[in-house]
């Protein structure tokens, strides 16, 4: 770490939890693997933003109903875009609460409506599950449903690191059959785009930068995903040059990085319209860790700024 750039309050951060210590992911039952990850969330956290409407509710997926939750500063509105958010954890933690705040910032920066997705989550259910009720959910929005009380003129994906994957995924798919409206602009926000283990980022940052690499194969082998499959590595899609305008943000030490970084030049060479985002001196996981580090604060407001840019440009 002597030798690289590092954010001063990610030091301290990293520091602090070396010194903490605990088990391994991998070490512990998924259950208590998930109650971990949320209790990061409350000590690092921001607190969520207030807003005039947070509502739960359902919509119809392929093996049960999945749980969503709509945000909107504004109790009623006209018909425009609907932002659909797909929260992280390797597929295998996280839920709707784990992300709650920084939903609440997608819909205070952007002044649009917010539906989150909690898709099923692995060794539960394996792939494609989480891609499957993404997509269904997203299709739902898409057709404005009553229950929403929204219409959406378009969509707008984003989410994190697996949720970064399922925002690259859905869009795809909804590029290669049309839901009632279209995905305007997509956001993926450090995402697994395609295979990580030969790159420099995953052997530079695999070890002692929050997200290991150890954590990153109990994910994987979790999820148990078909590697040759565009709906795990969606930049082996040979239809890229159908991908709407983009908003790509990474982590500068992380080491999903270099998927990110190889995404967006892919989306560039099809002639895609991208903003790339690479966010230096600090770690994955940092639009989570907001309260713990007032950078990530600050890279969460200009990553939105960026995407409201875009969305005025194509909306």
């Amino acid at each position: 770490m002597a030798d690289l750039y590092v954010k001063d309050d990610v030091r301290a951060l990293l520091a602090m939890l070396e010194q903490i210590g605990g088990p391994e992911i991998d070490e512990v039952p998924v259950a208590d693997a998930r109650a971990q990850y949320a209790a990061m969330g409350a000590l690092a956290e921001a607190d969520p933003r207030p807003l005039a409407v947070k509502r739960d509710l359902t919509c119809p997926g392929p093996a049960s109903d999945i749980p969503l939750r709509l945000y909107d500063p504004r109790d009623s509105r006209e018909a425009g875009p609907i932002v659909m958010f797909f929260h992280g954890g390797g597929f295998v933690i996280g839920d709707l609460d784990t992300h709650d705040a920084f939903c609440t910032e997608i819909a205070h920066q952007l002044d649009l409506p917010v539906v989150a997705v909690h898709y099923r989550l692995a060794p539960e259910a394996t792939f494609p599950a989480a891609a499957d009720d993404c997509e269904a959910a997203t299709r739902w929005v898409a057709g404005n449903p009553a229950e929403l009380g929204r219409k959406a003129t378009g969509l707008v994906t984003t989410g994190d690191s697996a949720g970064g994957n399922l925002t690259i995924v859905v869009t795809q798919a909804l590029a290669a059959k049309a839901a009632a409206v279209p995905v305007i602009v997509q956001a993926p926000i450090y995402p697994v785009a395609s295979a990580i283990e030969e790159t420099d980022s995953y052997r530079d940052f695999g070890e002692g930068f929050l997200l290991t690499a150890r954590a990153m194969n109990y994910f994987t082998s979790s999820y148990a995903p078909d590697e040759s499959s565009t709906r795990m590595y969606p930049a082996l899609s040979d239809q890229l040059s159908k991908s709407p305008p983009t908003v790509i943000m990474t982590a500068g030490l992380d080491p999903l990085r270099d998927s990110g970084r190889n995404y967006a030049k892919k989306l560039i060479s099809h002639g895609i319209d991208v903003t790339y985002m690479e966010i230096p001196g600090i770690v994955h996981g940092f639009v989570n860790l907001r309260k713990a580090l007032p950078s990530a604060q600050a890279a969460s407001e200009a990553f939105l700024a960026e995407v409201k840019q875009m969305l005025a440009r194509y909306s």
